[in-house]
């Protein structure tokens, strides 16, 4: 019963200071929303920016590097076994950058439950020849079919579909800073020489355009087949084996792991692009602690206002206290009065964030470097609601937990004497 009394009590007390409570639930409603859409906003644009690079960046890449030898000839006399060697101006082994045995590795990588897929690569330097100007350039030889698969290839393609590199001979896609250099358009024959000083023509199926533009200036890509062509070399000449795990945070132990079972060099995607999750790892924080300061300072607000009431409510406090409802009670009341704010704020500071995040969503976003992208990236995961409703709900709770404390040691004796 007295239960049923206590809510009736909160409920008045809310009604008389009307204006008061509804400012309070407004701050909290906009300190909510603000927190929702910056999340919202700012993982999305991580998911954007981290995308253009760590989308078109395999989890393993299997390679042979090129590095001085490990054993010199000093190393070979015995009776120098135990004297430490100084060696200047080492050169690079004599080893080739081909993978040997691809097919077996292939097998044994497809076999792997961990692992998505695998993807071949090839890359071949070359000169895109305009007039008598030469400008410099890497060819990649993919798989068209796998490098959309694992790497989203088709997604980038525009002006043209990236399979017909595979359906079409001596066909590219050229980078789209080369392609504005060139000033070429679909369907054009370009000349490039490779590095061995060999000439092709190569026919332009499409654009393609990462987002990174300095990559898109030099970068184009054929078939794995017409870059081996490039290089004079045969059908299974291979550098490169791209890697997509099921789980990216195991790829720095698998990477070991490779490395040592194939006897080749493999780089993990958390040390080729460490820069990116730091980027991210900091616009995750700076938002989430905007978002909590904002959601502290409309915690202060409902304690000033509850602080407000308790001294212009001495009267009725010390009535109710006077008719039989003890500290506990009275402190009961005010966090009610404390919750329903928060909880009221909360819910529709959710839906303003909503609101907010769609209206963001539906901003055209245009950018040159960006083609596929329309408007400004926004994330709707429902963990940044749950985690704004609960923080600002925590947050009113304690901004009433004090002020009730004080309300409930009140001596009524005292209140009504000085009346």
């Amino acid at each position: 019963m007295k239960t049923k009394h206590i809510f009736e009590i909160a409920k008045a007390m809310l009604l008389a200071r009307s204006k008061q409570t509804l400012v309070a639930a407004i701050g909290v409603a906009f300190s909510v929303a603000f927190f929702v859409s910056l999340l919202g906003f700012m993982e999305g644009l991580n998911t954007l920016l981290d995308g253009l690079v760590l989308n078109r960046t395999p989890h393993i890449r299997l390679y042979n590097d090129i590095r001085p030898s490990d054993d010199q000839p000093i190393a070979l006399d015995s009776t120098l076994k135990n004297y430490h060697h100084f060696i200047h101006s080492i050169k690079p082994a004599n080893a080739r950058k081909e993978i040997y045995q691809v097919e077996t590795i292939f097998k044994r990588l497809k076999n792997d439950s961990r692992v998505l897929g695998v993807a071949p690569k090839l890359s071949a330097q070359v000169f895109y020849n305009l007039g008598n100007i030469e400008l410099n350039g890497i060819v990649n030889g993919v798989e068209v079919a796998q490098e959309s698969k694992l790497f989203k290839f088709q997604d980038y393609v525009f002006g043209g579909n990236a399979f017909d590199l595979e359906n079409r001979s001596n066909s590219i896609i050229l980078g789209q800073g080369i392609a504005d250099k060139m000033q070429a358009k679909k369907g054009d024959l370009i000349q490039v020489t490779t590095i061995n000083g060999e000439q092709f023509s190569l026919k332009v199926v499409g654009f393609f355009q990462s987002g990174l533009v300095e990559l898109d200036k030099v970068q184009s890509y054929v078939s794995l087949a017409t870059c081996q062509k490039l290089l004079g070399e045969s059908s299974t000449f291979m550098t490169d084996i791209q890697i997509k795990l099921y789980d990216m945070d195991k790829a720095p132990e698998l990477a070991k792991e490779y490395a040592a079972l194939f006897k080749i060099d493999a780089e993990d995607i958390q040390t080729a692009n460490a820069q990116f999750e730091t980027g991210s790892s900091a616009r995750t924080i700076i938002s989430f602690s905007v978002g909590i300061v904002l959601l502290i300072v409309a915690g202060f607000g409902i304690y000033n206002i509850l602080n407000m009431m308790i001294y212009e409510k001495m009267d009725t406090i010390a009535i109710l206290k006077a008719t039989g409802f003890s500290g506990a009670d009275v402190k009961k009341i005010f966090i009610v009065i404390s919750l329903s704010i928060g909880l009221a704020g909360a819910l529709l500071g959710a839906l303003l964030g909503l609101l907010f995040s769609v209206a963001i969503d539906n901003i055209p976003f245009n950018s040159a470097a960006v083609p596929m992208v329309d408007t400004y990236p926004i994330d709707y995961g429902i963990q940044y609601y749950a985690i704004a409703v609960i923080f600002a709900v925590a947050t009113t709770y304690f901004a009433g937990w004090f002020p009730s404390r004080k309300a409930s040691v009140v001596d009524p004796v005292e209140i009504i004497r000085g009346k």
